[in-house]
């Protein structure tokens, strides 16, 4: 896991390395920077796989020339295939099978790797820069594209120097706590979205972006549960144990959900030697799950480490999480995530986890919401409309945002949409824009879940979990690995019945039954406490003079379609304790703090 750099803008070399510097813990181990023709090629280095100066990059092979990010988990097997045709390899990197690998396929090669990857290969004979990025967007991928003149960067912060405030971006984040693909918080840089490729003509001076992957139509397979969950099973052994490929220490986060418990489980069984399990515990006994793991870890054997955590271990992270976060971020689970990474490094570099799990096998709160609240969305939108009358809810006990969700969407689309986006709630002036970037999900499924669970996969995957995980890992130089979100998983999952995955009061019921063959069903099957922080207390005492002192009125009158006289009635319901307004006004005093840290005051 490193980071990359790419540019034709004549920077002075010093400015490179100062540009690099800027998020040097992506990669502590080496700094490369190569100047050819009119290029600079910079890369960060955190070594995983042959750790040899050999390794190092740029790599350079005939006249390609490449910066990589990631791992590609199956480049042992790619490589046997170029030495039969006749290749030969200096390294025993995964980097050099991917530049050979392009040499021999080209643009093939996407469709032969599985990893995660950001990457950039120069070609010097065409030259043509051809870039891509992973299937799921595990790996960022930044660019700057303006006359020509390009910067390609694994983060923002090196790009925002001189540029202006994307004014449609604030709205975005507003309204879902995160800027979705293919915006970023400045105008004229871009995120690459998953899946797809990006080649630059440095002798026309156009760019274009290419599509290589996404998701496809469900077929549902005629296949018996019994056989569903021995293939699952099998696919999921192989995704641990490609990912368990290391010349550093390797381990693996265990909470007392589901899907790490599996992966962590898995990885046990099919490791050589004893692995190492992590996880932090919280004093609240409300948000904590350290004593279920460390039973979880009896079982399988692992080598265990719980770091018992105070609210101030929390809080002192704020500061953290702007910094390496570039963009605005507000998922309150990126901070307990900064802290478990902080711990983790301390005894290893690689860790595998269980991201990716919830989103294929229906495992989030709110597809139970979904379902239940499913038939208010089938009565005629007429009648609802007349029945979404506060007081007449409350009196019949049905006063739930997902109820009044329900009663005010128009479609079933409309419901699931409603998921990930508060549609303007904290704007002036509503705005949507972004969402007709993720309209495939109407047309993969007729399935009421399924097209949930995709857009979930295409909107909150990329723009939130997967950047939460992957900026709170490189914060500490740690890289993570998730066997759910290979892509073979991925598709894998969506091709059986919604049945097997879910079954009312038992989500990821195929993931439960496998897991049952590690942990007994009584041990694993405790209430979820997921991984959030409480943030709502904390705004009422340990940071309220921060919060209210970093909202006040010149701030919030700099934001641009912020309905600033509502907002400030939400933080007046919050502080008096009428209301839980904690989410919006945590998104207010992140960007406030990202104001302040990148200089846009």
């Amino acid at each position: 896991m490193c980071g990359i750099y790419l540019t034709n803008i004549p920077y002075q070399e010093d400015l490179v390395k100062a540009k690099l510097e800027s998020i040097s813990f992506r990669g502590p181990d080496y700094t490369g920077v190569e100047k050819i023709n009119n290029l600079t090629l910079g890369h960060l280095r955190l070594s995983i796989l042959d750790l040899d100066a050999r390794s190092h990059q740029p790599m350079i092979h005939a006249n390609l020339h490449i910066v990589f990010n990631g791992e590609i988990y199956n480049y042992k097997y790619i490589k046997k295939e170029l030495l039969t045709k006749g290749y030969n390899f200096k390294t025993e990197s995964d980097t050099e099978v991917l530049l050979i690998g392009y040499k021999e396929w080209g643009a093939g090669i996407l469709q032969k790797i599985n990893g995660m990857f950001a990457f950039s290969i120069y070609d010097t004979e065409s030259n043509i820069i051809f870039s891509a990025r992973d299937r799921l967007g595990v790996k960022p991928f930044y660019y700057y594209w303006k006359d020509g003149q390009f910067e390609i960067c694994s983060q923002i912060r090196p790009l925002l120097k001189n540029k202006k405030i994307n004014e449609e971006a604030i709205s975005m984040f507003l309204d879902c706590m995160f800027i979705p693909s293919p915006y970023t918080i400045v105008e004229d840089v871009f995120k690459l979205p998953p899946g797809n490729s990006l080649i630059i003509d440095l002798n026309s001076k156009k760019l274009e972006i290419k599509e290589y992957w996404n998701l496809k139509d469900v077929k549902i397979r005629d296949i018996s549960y019994e056989d569903a969950k021995s293939e699952l099973h099998e696919l999921l052994k192989d995704a641990v144990k490609i990912r368990l490929q290391s010349d550093v220490p390797i381990g693996s986060f265990l909470s007392g959900g589901i899907d790490s418990s599996l992966v962590s489980s898995i990885a046990a069984k099919v490791s050589d030697s004893q692995i190492n399990t992590f996880s932090i515990g919280f004093e609240n006994p409300i948000y904590d799950e350290s004593k279920i793991a460390e039973q979880f870890a009896e079982i399988i054997g692992s080598n265990h480490k719980t770091t018992i955590c105070s609210s101030e271990d929390i809080l002192k992270l704020i500061p953290k999480l702007v910094e390496v976060y570039d963009e605005p971020f507000a998922d309150t689970s990126a901070l307990p995530s900064l802290l478990l990474n902080s711990v983790t490094k301390q005894y290893v570099t690689v860790a595998l986890s269980g991201d990716g799990g919830d989103e294929s096998f229906i495992g989030y709160p709110y597809f139970d919401s979904l379902i239940k609240n499913k038939f208010i969305i089938d009565i005629p939108f007429i009648i609802r409309k007349n029945l979404s009358n506060p007081k007449l809810l409350k009196l019949f006990g049905l006063n739930s945002h997902r109820v009044r969700n329900a009663l005010n969407t128009k479609t079933r689309n409309d419901f699931i949409e409603n998921i990930f986006s508060r549609k303007g709630f904290l704007l002036k002036e509503k705005k949507q824009g972004y969402m007709k970037h993720y309209q495939g999900y109407k047309k993969w499924s007729n399935i009421f879940l399924q097209k949930a669970a995709d857009l979930n996969i295409k909107l909150w995957l990329e723009n939130d979990s997967n950047v939460k995980v992957d900026r709170a890992s490189m914060a500490y130089s740690v890289e993570v690995r998730s066997p759910f979100l290979d892509y073979r998983v991925i598709e894998y999952a969506r091709s059986l019945p919604i049945s097997y995955r879910y079954e009312k009061g038992r989500q990821k019921k195929i993931l439960r039954d496998i897991l049952k063959e590690y942990i007994p069903e009584e041990v694993f099957n405790q209430p979820k406490k997921g991984f959030g922080a409480p943030i709502s207390l904390w705004m009422r005492n340990e940071i309220k003079d921060e919060v209210l002192s970093a909202l006040n009125d010149d701030f919030l009158h700099k934001v641009p379609n912020l309905n600033v006289i509502k907002f400030k009635k939400l933080l007046k319901e919050h502080m008096e304790e009428t209301h839980n307004h904690s989410a919006n006004i945590w998104k207010v005093y992140v960007l406030s703090k990202w104001y302040s840290e990148f200089g846009f005051n």
